[in-house]
């Protein structure tokens, strides 16, 4: 999984994962995976699904790169304690899944919590099943 910063000022993680490293076969079967994982969690709660590519493609001046094929988000909160509310401006988590030539991206804005952030990194990483 690596860090960096997306346009030089959101840090993100990004997990590139080959089909062969995992038993999912598609960008479903891992947004149903992220949704058992929240559904599991004594603290998240699932929000929703966004089809991000389905979206972009209906549009008529929808821009998709030419190697991404499905490109979902899940959207879920961690949020046990709001002590101000300028923590609504980080809220809610969300973790995107896009199929790219023969392999996923998993990524996700790094999360104000450190162990928020922990679990959303563990949950990617145990994709890599193989």
């Amino acid at each position: 999984m690596k860090q960096t910063l997306l346009q030089e000022k959101y840090p993100i993680y990004i997990l590139e994962l080959d089909k062969e490293e995992t038993s999912y076969s598609s960008v479903d079967e891992i947004i149903t995976y992220f949704h058992q994982k929240i559904e599991s969690d004594p603290v998240a709660v699932l929000i929703g699904e966004f089809d991000h590519y389905a979206h972009t493609a209906a549009l008529s001046n929808g821009e998709i790169d030419e190697g991404i094929t499905a490109g979902k988000i899940i959207v879920f909160c961690f949020g046990k304690k709001l002590m101000t509310p300028k923590m609504l401006a980080v809220r809610p988590r969300s973790i995107g899944v896009a199929e790219i030539e023969g392999h996923f991206v998993i990524s996700f804005l790094e999360a104000p919590n450190p162990v928020a952030n922990d679990l959303m990194e563990s949950w990617a990483l145990a994709l890599k099943n193989r």
